[in-house]
């Protein structure tokens, strides 16, 4: 049987999705989660699934550190993101960041598919209006996603608001810990981005952020 994960938060794409998949795959289990914490919940449990289907702009997924982060955890696990956004520089990062394949949500679900099919079979699957567009990230840009993938979840979201220009007090108390506790992770961030001040930090957040974030 073929195990599936749909990551989306919108229940009705998440359903219109599963039976699309229900009526092209015979004997397939799909699994749903709507945020980054039931993802990583579902993929600690189900350590034998066939493929994540996952949505960029999942709450918890922080822009690419979601899909980083599960790529780091997850080796052998096939990625495919299926996003609302089409954007050639964020297609780009996405398979530079270890997906196997990007689906727009406007495909058919022939397509969806097809596209599903070869990914299982190894292969890396694009659009065929993107395939020749997307752009091949520089050394340093690809390195950004190794150092990220060092980071916890909680640490990610520390950078996320030093990337905003929070102080250490705000930090705080958007995340109900203590400065003392928010100094600490900003030490393990600098350390595990082998950065030594909040602007260092800040111009690596940058270059995972999506240019043109689309809620679909």
């Amino acid at each position: 049987m073929s195990k599936f994960l749909i990551a989306d938060d919108h229940p009705l794409f998440r359903e219109a999705l599963k039976g699309a998949l229900e009526n092209a795959f015979s004997e397939l289990a799909v699994f749903e989660s709507d945020n980054f914490k039931s993802t990583l919940e579902i993929l600690a449990k189900e350590d034998d699934l066939d493929i994540l289907l996952l949505d960029l702009h999942m709450p918890g997924n922080d822009d690419l550190y979601g899909l980083i982060r599960i790529r780091e955890d997850h080796p052998d696990l096939p990625i495919a993101v299926v996003s609302g956004s089409e954007e050639i520089s964020v297609v780009s990062k996405v398979m530079a960041y270890g997906a196997l394949g990007f689906i727009p949500k406007s495909s058919s679900s022939v397509e969806i598919a097809a596209a599903i099919n070869e990914i299982l079979e190894g292969e890396t699957w694009l659009p065929e209006a993107m395939k020749d567009k997307v752009n091949q990230l520089s050394g340093d840009e690809v390195k950004v996603a190794t150092q990220v993938a060092s980071l916890t979840p909680q640490q990610y979201k520390v950078l996320s608001y030093l990337h905003e220009g929070l102080l250490n007090k705000q930090i705080a108390y958007e995340l109900n810990i203590s400065e003392a506790t928010v100094k600490a992770h900003i030490t393990a961030i600098f350390r595990k981005l082998g950065v030594y001040n909040r602007t260092q930090a800040v111009l690596i957040a940058s270059k995972l952020q999506l240019e043109s974030p689309v809620e679909a």
